[in-house]
């Protein structure tokens, strides 16, 4: 356990931000699976207004995405592995590959 205040200080500062990291990377995870919900919607369903919401969805993940990046939550490079799965999920919803055959 701390000893002096500013040990004490510090615990307490570490608390706040951790639950602040924790709130961001909730947001982002939430985020994430509307953005690959929305892509299922489209796949089962398409059309331009289902097509906006990938692309809004997308747009609302890289976002806060790059947020957290910035705000230190997230690693630069998990960052971008986060925005590499979601653009390949997106770009096979919306551009299937053809049946190779």
């Amino acid at each position: 356990m701390a000893n002096n205040k500013s040990s004490k200080k510090r615990v307490e500062i570490a608390e706040r931000n951790r639950l602040e990291n924790k709130a961001y990377k909730s947001a982002m995870r939430t985020l994430m699976k509307r953005c690959l919900s929305a892509c299922d919607a489209y796949t089962a369903t398409p059309g331009d207004e289902a097509k906006a919401g990938v692309q809004s969805s997308m747009n609302a993940a890289f976002s806060k995405i790059d947020k957290a990046v910035k705000r230190g939550v997230l690693h630069r490079n998990a960052g971008a592995h986060q925005k590499a799965r979601l653009t390949v999920a997106v770009k096979k919803a919306i551009d299937p590959a053809p049946a190779a055959g």
